[in-house]
């Protein structure tokens, strides 16, 4: 059953994207001229509401989401893919991957496709190995029946921590990888934990990294979220019980965990952009440039322990507005992405044990502007 509900933003006017008409004039002495309109009235588009409706429902704590052929993919932590067809309606399983665990913080998580070949990317957890926990990528063969096969593995897991975030940048595959409750790691740069990684659609170390392996940048505890502008990479990381962060990555840098945390800098370490404290958690990140005029440009992530959607504002690297939005409304929010439609997306997390499961949960919600 799909919910729909409005919501009117109180004060919100549109104020992003009004453009005056332009004026204009004939030159002086030219007989024929038309009236000048320099002194004509200015317009400016009407103001926006923005609405929600839920747009599927019954999933089982869906983590990863990606668009294909107009089409909603979305990872279950229990292990499942499933499809949405044309983004609403009814999951249609596709795989089960048989050796995923998922206990605490673990399970199946992040999903992307391959910009050009019919390939996917997930990342998850299983039991063996010299680990109680383990992590590993897997490429799927989308014209085998999603055959999948290991490209990066062996990453060690933990009940918490464990990253699982993909996204594809440039001509690479990023993933974020957490410290595994292990904090000595994030500054080790021979280990693969609390890190983003950087590599080749074949699992191979981008030859552009800094330090001849996997790893992009250090010093992470629980990165979540990735997100690009004009070749800038955002991510989104969980702090311990204070600073979660907003960073900006660039290859070889360290981001402090455990030694600093929020937005200190040093000649050794890279600040965040912004903080929170207490921690609100923040789970994703996207970019929003759809046709909501209040929203274009602004960067969002949704938020579990806050159970809110977050938008910044940000100039550069700079924030210049912060604010929550539908504090409570929703419950857990994990991954907030756009659609092909333009349209922003979230995902409910009220499943996973850490929340408090609602009728049709969990669900996929979908923001859009009044028709004007």
């Amino acid at each position: 059953m799909n919910r729909r509900t409005y919501l009117g933003l109180a004060g919100v006017v549109a104020l992003g994207g009004c453009l005056d008409d332009p004026t204009t004039s004939d030159p002086p002495g030219n007989d024929s001229a038309e009236p000048s309109t320099d002194d004509a009235e200015t317009t400016s588009p009407p103001p926006q509401t923005i609405q929600h409706e839920t747009v599927v429902t019954g999933l089982e704590i869906p983590w990863g989401a990606a668009w294909r052929d107009g089409d909603l993919y979305l990872t279950e932590r229990l292990g499942r893919i499933v499809r949405i067809p044309d983004g609403e309606g009814d999951p249609e399983e596709l795989l089960t991957v048989d050796d995923v665990v998922q206990d605490g913080e673990g399970g199946l998580l992040g999903l992307v496709f391959h910009p050009n070949e019919p390939a996917a990317y997930t990342y998850h957890t299983y039991s063996g190995g010299e680990y109680e926990f383990t992590n590993r990528i897997v490429r799927h063969d989308l014209e085998n029946g999603w055959e999948w096969e290991p490209i990066v593995d062996g990453i060690p897991g933990d009940i918490i921590h464990d990253g699982g975030r993909l996204a594809v940048y440039e001509d690479s595959l990023l993933a974020t990888v957490g410290d595994a409750n292990d904090r000595d790691r994030a500054q080790d740069t021979d280990s693969l934990n609390g890190k983003v990684l950087r590599l080749t659609f074949d699992g191979e170390p981008h030859p552009d990294n800094p330090f001849d392996n996997e790893v992009f940048t250090y010093g992470h505890r629980n990165p979540q979220g990735l997100a690009f502008r004009q070749g800038t990479i955002f991510s989104t990381e969980h702090g311990p019980a204070e600073n979660d962060e907003v960073n900006v990555l660039e290859a070889g840098n360290n981001y402090g965990w455990p030694e600093v945390g929020g937005t200190e800098s040093t000649d050794e370490y890279t600040g965040a952009i912004t903080e929170y404290t207490p921690t609100i958690a923040p789970a994703s990140a996207t970019f929003y440039d759809g046709p909501y005029r209040e929203w274009q440009g602004d960067f969002f992530f949704g938020t579990l322990a806050g159970e809110h959607l977050r938008r910044l504002r940000i100039d550069g690297t700079e924030v210049v507005e912060d604010e929550p939005l539908y504090e409570g409304e929703f419950g857990r929010l994990r991954t907030v992405f756009t659609g092909p439609d333009g349209h922003l997306y979230a995902v409910t997390s009220n499943r996973d044990g850490r929340g408090e499961p609602r009728d049709g949960d969990d669900r996929v919600v979908r923001f859009f502007p009044e028709a004007e």
